[in-house]
């Protein structure tokens, strides 16, 4: 998996370099941090909505669909804080053995 997204972060950085008006990409960083924020909020709800359809439908098809692109727009958002999916699949790493009851009462510490 980590090949799949080391790949696609060399196709998200080389097309933040493009022009707005050729990638979709560069057209999201040149619209800035809002934007792309208001692209995860929208990709987020369709994902609750294809699960929820998904139980009727009796098939996953869309709700995977509509995951890879909430990930698209997350890393997206990464690459505009220069951040990446490594830092993610590090802090994921970190919480590996960590019961989540106890990961979340050490946020508020």
């Amino acid at each position: 998996m980590t090949d799949v997204l080391s790949a696609l972060q060399l196709v998200l950085e080389e097309r933040r370099q493009a022009a707005p008006e050729s990638s979709y990409v560069a057209s999201l960083h040149a619209k800035g941090l809002n934007k792309i924020l208001e692209k995860i909020g929208e990709e987020a709800t369709e994902v609750i909505l294809a699960a929820k359809d998904a139980q009727q439908l009796a098939t996953t098809k869309d709700v995977i669909a509509e995951t890879a692109d909430l990930w698209f727009h997350c890393l997206v958002m990464l690459s505009h804080l220069g951040e990446d999916h490594n830092s993610v699949l590090q802090e994921l790493e970190r919480r590996f053995d960590l019961s989540g009851i106890v990961e979340k009462a050490n946020r508020s510490q």
